[in-house]
């Protein structure tokens, strides 16, 4: 089952249930946190909860595609972690030595060492949800998208969903010095989050999900790329366990879990550029790019 938020009559917002079917049916709760509130004071799963929710309602006459899509979930916080793929590794390898692979760097010790990579991504207010736009960095003249499967936290820690997001990067910024991350990461319009949330206890094997990247320019597809959780360096609760080291987190935060997927080296986004992101069982995260 996957919970999303949609536009009703252009003004309202509605949380949703999808079915497995692609059946949506409208829910009364006002946010996915109310949800997993709710839920947990019956002593039931979120997805128990919201079965017994749409039992009492009747699906509504669209199907998703025909939605206004918002961010399933205004998450205060959205964290995101980096070198959790070899790709990933090799990628920021050939940023910092301009090519040299053969060249050790501090990315192949943060790869192999005890603590991985956390930083800090985003906040509600700058994080978009489908179809809105992604922005360009003014001042870089590399920038890629970055696709990647999130945890959606409770405040214990506690993986209560998984959405799609899109960590934005910009690879000539990182690659001048690493002290220059959070200009390479953080700018306006430069995370999205959707279009869904699959309920964590509907999912048998959250290291089977494959994820899909596709960007289009003037309507013509100029990247593709595929990936699986399944070749994460990490697992999951190692990652949230040093998001929640002597830190406080909040119900909904997101934590992004690296990528795998890299276009060529001689790609950077363009104005006008259209990102997807898929991955199965969640659904497509689509963003129109602008400079």
């Amino acid at each position: 089952m996957r919970i999303i938020r949609f536009l009703q009559n252009g003004t309202t917002p509605v949380l949703a249930a999808v079915t497995d079917d692609s059946l949506v049916y409208p829910l009364p709760q006002a946010d996915f946190l109310e949800l997993v509130r709710e839920a947990e004071e019956r002593g039931q799963t979120t997805a128990d909860y919201a079965a017994s929710l749409l039992s009492q309602k009747q699906p509504l006459p669209e199907k998703v595609e025909q939605l206004q899509l918002l961010v399933p979930l205004e998450a205060a916080e959205v964290w995101a972690c980096g070198v959790t793929y070899e790709r990933s590794r090799d990628a920021r390898n050939y940023e910092a030595t301009g090519g040299k692979l053969d060249t050790t760097t501090f990315y192949d010790k943060v790869y192999e060492a005890e603590r991985p990579e956390i930083f800090f991504k985003s906040t509600a207010a700058r994080t978009v949800g489908p179809d809105r736009e992604l922005y360009l960095r003014s001042d870089s003249n590399w920038q890629i998208p970055e696709p990647e499967l999130g945890l959606v936290l409770s405040r214990s820690g506690k993986i209560v969903g998984y959405t799609v997001g899109n960590d934005m990067s910009c690879r000539d910024i990182e690659g001048e010095n690493p002290l220059y991350l959070p200009q390479a990461k953080m700018w306006r319009g430069s995370c999205s989050i959707g279009p869904a949330i699959r309920l964590a206890e509907t999912v048998e094997d959250p290291y089977a999900f494959e994820i899909k990247c596709r960007i289009f320019r003037d309507g013509e597809k100029v990247v593709e790329g595929s990936a699986s959780t399944g070749q994460l360096k990490r697992k999951f609760d190692e990652l949230v366990s040093y998001l929640l080291r002597d830190n406080t987190i909040f119900d909904g935060t997101v934590l992004l879990t690296g990528t795998c997927i890299v276009p060529p080296d001689d790609f950077t986004l363009a104005d006008g550029d259209r990102i997807e992101i898929e991955i199965g069982g969640i659904g497509v995260l689509s963003n129109p790019v602008k400079r």
